[in-house]
């Protein structure tokens, strides 16, 4: 615990509204929220990458972050590290009563049904009274992570398609609606209606292929950026800039682009 003990200590000496940073002693929890998700995003892409000596810094720079949120909260009086840490301990005891008591669970299926009815009782206990399949489910979520716990909730209760094929069928409806809604002049407001249920149907189609979104999306952008820097790359061996082609002569060098990640 002692390396630990030094960062708490670190942390607060920057907090220290006399002989602090001035930055860290202006930060709240709101704005360091922003940094919070950013960090989080930081590991999944070094794990990604299987850059296991930036995925120890970036774990590094996430455990900054609730080091940084304790100390805020220890200064109003909310509560300390040590509690953040009881408190996730006793939750991992709670929650693995297979491991650390005496019930069942022989398969990964079982511990998570084991898991989501621990977690409905908590929220009971709490006083929580929502008692609706869908309850629980965060609302501070990334939008495309929340669509997907909707969606396997209402699963639990036999609320979804039996296999991909209806999901595509839903996804064509979807898109043939979008077209609908441009052929009529394109209204914002329907259009964002429109365009969130293709992507709620992406969701759900990533479901049921096993996918996980964020990763699908990421390997995506990553993709494309490996294609699109090779087109200025190659524009530039040309002798011209990217933006000095035509739109034809681009998509001619993103195909070569793409031939070339294949071949290669």
């Amino acid at each position: 615990m002692q390396k630990i003990d030094e960062l708490i200590a670190i942390m607060a000496r920057l907090r220290d509204p006399d002989n602090g940073c001035p930055w860290d002693v202006e930060q709240s929890f709101e704005t360091i929220v922003p940094y919070t998700i950013e960090e989080a995003y930081e590991v999944a892409d070094a794990v990604d990458r299987r850059d296991y000596a930036d995925l120890c810094d970036e774990l590094g720079d996430l455990l900054l972050q609730v080091v940084f949120h304790a100390r805020m909260a220890e200064e109003a009086g909310h509560f300390r590290f040590d509690d953040v840490v009881e408190a996730i301990c006793n939750k991992m005891i709670t929650r693995h009563p297979h491991v650390f008591a005496q019930a069942k669970a022989d398969t990964a299926d079982e511990v998570l049904i084991n898991w989501e009815a621990i977690k409905r009782r908590e929220r009971e206990a709490a006083g929580d009274e929502d008692r609706s399949a869908l309850s629980g489910i965060a609302r501070g979520l990334p939008e495309w992570q929340r669509a997907t716990k909707l969606q396997k909730r209402a699963a639990k209760v036999g609320f979804d398609w039996p296999d991909v094929k209806p999901v595509f069928a839903k996804l064509h409806e979807e898109i043939d609606e979008v077209r609908a809604e441009f052929a009529a002049g394109a209204d914002p407001a329907r259009l964002t209606d429109e365009i969130g249920d293709v992507l709620f149907v992406c969701t759900n189609l990533a479901r049921h292929a096993g996918v996980e979104v964020s990763t699908a999306l990421r390997q995506a952008n990553a993709k494309f950026e490996r294609r699109f820097r090779r087109m200025e790359a190659m524009a530039a061996e040309s002798g011209e800039s990217l933006q000095e082609k035509s739109l034809l002569q681009q998509e001619d060098l993103w195909l070569h682009a793409k031939r070339e990640e294949r071949s290669g």
